[in-house]
């Protein structure tokens, strides 16, 4: 595509590119942005270097004049997009790029690729903390995906409110607070339980968690107590029925004194399990195989759509794809959230072209990310985590249901309204 609208002088032609989801995955009633920092990020460092030219040279993937074009790109133009952290629904406009064709074009699979993996672990992030109602999470899921997925999928599901993360590099790339236990080879190294117990509470203090299922449960807990005291930080439930092992547990643990103790389980846990577990003395959640896949949509479904381009006289014309069940809404968009007067969300109204008209205590969603080329739209991953707690406040109360249903709110597009 650069290649001939090069040769052909189309490539620079002003255009209005748009990311977005035409659906939420099946059942789910609202998506959450995640991703922002990270392509802002990646767009800073995007250029072609001398490696990757000589690769599209010599294997001719391209030709010269393109690899000449592509040595000296550098994106000038303007983005804008939802804030990081927000709720989304069909049809909203969650990236908003303004460029020439060529600058454009070649940040498809970029802003895609981010978006659609960081937005579908954030969305399903955000289904199991709301399931676990104010206990903490822990994201855990590093061996279940590839080794720099993990740590994108730790800095997602930390933006929908995930507490902490056993992925190191995370905690340092991105501040992620770090937390993790023993596993079960630990336990086995040793000779017996009492070897394995006293090893890490001696090395690691009092407050750490003791992984308890490896032999027998009872037993373990009443060695852990005894080799650490009442002091002992937690215990790990990893295997078996978990709802009556927590209460067999807690009961065991107060009676020996033990009633700060905290109960971490794990075990394959995804919002269904953890909203199951709600009677349950529980005290945190170990999440990682269901979280790092998405839980059931291992992709956000976003597209990457040019919706206006500049005509022969340099005139803005919306643009759209016309093809079964992949239609695509021409023309620069503004995107409002309509709040009720009790401050609960109530539409995503998306104007054409124009701004829908705020009646007070609406929200715009838009917010400037790049300007003529410069990153202007950074900020702090807890600023990202806060927004997210805070639109989900906003939402209608049935959006924290786990049953399907359709999006919780309407998107309404201008030329809808009457």
């Amino acid at each position: 595509m650069l290649q001939a609208s090069l040769r052909s002088g189309a490539a620079h032609r002003r255009s209005v590119f748009e990311l977005f989801a035409r659906r939420l995955p099946d059942g789910r009633r609202y998506g959450v942005v995640a991703g922002t920092g990270r392509f802002l990020e990646s767009l800073r460092h995007f250029r072609f270097e001398e490696a990757e030219l000589e690769r599209l040279r010599s294997a001719k993937v391209v030709d010269d004049a393109t690899v000449d074009w592509l040595a000296d790109y550098r994106f000038s133009g303007d983005v804008w997009g939802y804030a990081e952290g927000e709720a989304y629904f069909p049809g909203s406009p969650l990236l908003i790029v303004e460029s020439s064709f060529a600058e454009g074009v070649i940040l498809e699979t970029l802003a895609l690729s981010i978006f659609n993996h960081d937005s579908a672990v954030a969305s399903a992030a955000s289904r199991m903390t709301s399931a676990a109602d104010g206990r903490p999470c822990i994201e855990m899921g590093s061996r279940r995906t590839h080794e720099w997925a993990a740590v994108a999928s730790a800095r997602a599901a930390y933006v929908a409110g995930f507490a902490t993360t056993s992925n190191l590099e995370a905690g340092r790339r991105y501040g992620v607070p770090t937390a993790g236990t023993a596993a079960h080879s630990f336990t086995l190294l040793h000779d017996d339980e009492r070897a394995a117990f006293t090893s890490q509470v001696e090395s690691l203090g009092k407050d750490t968690t003791l992984l308890v299922d490896t032999y027998d449960v009872t037993a373990a807990v009443e060695l852990a107590v005894e080799i650490a005291g009442p002091e002992l930080g937690g215990v790990r439930l990893d295997s078996g029925d978990l709802l009556v092992q927590a209460k067999e547990v807690r009961q065991q643990l107060d009676e020996l004194g033990a009633t700060k103790t905290r109960i971490v389980v794990t075990s394959d846990l995804d919002e269904y399990a953890i909203a199951a577990l709600q009677a349950a003395p529980v005290d945190v959640y170990g999440v990682g195989t269901s979280l790092v896949t998405g839980s059931g949509a291992p992709t956000a479904g976003m597209v990457y759509k040019l919706v206006s381009r500049a005509d022969d006289s340099g005139e803005m014309i919306g643009v759209a794809k016309a093809s079964k069940d992949k239609t695509s809404v021409g023309g620069r968009k503004y995107a409002l959230r309509k709040i009720s007067p009790r401050g609960l969300a109530e539409a995503e109204v998306i104007g054409i072209g124009e701004r829908p008209f705020d009646d007070g205590n609406d929200r715009e969603l838009l917010v400037p990310l790049v300007r003529g080329g410069e990153i202007v739209g950074e900020e702090p991953l807890e600023a990202a985590r806060d927004r997210h707690a805070a639109s989900l406040a906003e939402l209608p109360r049935k959006a924290h249901q786990l049953s399907r249903g359709e999006p919780v709110i309407p998107t309404v597009y201008l030329d809808d309204q009457p």
